[in-house]
């Protein structure tokens, strides 16, 4: 096969971040296979992108991150697609604040599996895919959270870092791959999770922001890593 178009695999991508780097990478000329749990939106999703670019190719499944189960089922989706794997995006996540000693029961584990094992499962599936080829980039969507600890922050705070601890596991695993890894660890960023906030626009990071940071780090050279991405609302941390 001939591949003319690089293709992007981003979990989570019908909403907030995920959904502003479907249509950067679109936009930039990539396919995307994407999923979420709500087949509902995986069809607005299909039909705003195509609407927008008539030539774009989506390949969209619904499937349930937060199990093992889901995530292979999500992967073998994926590794049926007639293409190379040239960037993997880890988005998918949930955000659940509250203090560790007093939040519910159940919280833990909930995040650990959506926010970390998802990114685990899924990269064990597809990596082989992308160092057969020699070449890729693996996003793993972290926090600020990742190294900072903040009141409430809870069980996401111990998911995040975790996921950056995993991270820089794989980063040494796939550096002599040929597979560049980085850790993306944005502050607060205007998404769905925030909803309900009384709190201005201008204290949040866009969505789109990430997004097309994440793009510039993709587009340097194959001999440069941008290990960490950090960002941060201009005005700080909430």
């Amino acid at each position: 096969m001939t591949q003319l178009r690089k293709t992007a695999v981003i979990t989570g991508g019908t909403k907030g971040i995920g959904k502003a780097l479907v249509y950067k990478f679109i936009d930039e000329g990539f396919e995307i296979i994407t999923c979420s749990r709500s087949t509902e939106n995986l069809s607005s999703l299909e039909k705003e992108v195509l609407d927008k670019y008539s030539g774009a190719k989506i390949f969209s499944y619904s499937a349930d991150l937060s199990t093992k189960e889901g995530c292979q089922k999500f992967v073998e989706s994926a590794l049926e697609v007639d293409t190379n794997i040239d960037v993997l995006i880890n988005n998918s996540g949930v955000f659940i604040p509250g203090p560790v000693l007093s939040e519910p029961e159940g919280n833990l584990e909930l995040m650990i599996n959506t926010n970390l094992y998802s990114a685990y499962y899924v990269t064990r599936g597809l990596a082989p895919k992308m160092a057969d080829f020699g070449s890729g980039h693996i996003f793993n969507l972290c926090s600020i959270a990742s190294i900072k600890a903040y009141e409430n922050g809870g069980s996401y705070g111990i998911s995040k870092f975790a996921m950056l601890g995993f991270s820089k596991s794989i980063r040494e695993e796939l550096k002599d791959k040929g597979i560049r890894v980085t850790a993306v660890m944005p502050g607060a960023t205007l998404t769905p999770s925030w909803e309900g906030v009384d709190l201005p626009e201008e204290r949040f990071i866009p969505a789109e922001d990430v997004a097309k940071s994440i793009f510039d780090v993709y587009a340097l050279s194959d001999r440069t890593v941008v290990e960490e991405l950090i960002m941060r609302p201009q005005l700080g941390d909430l």
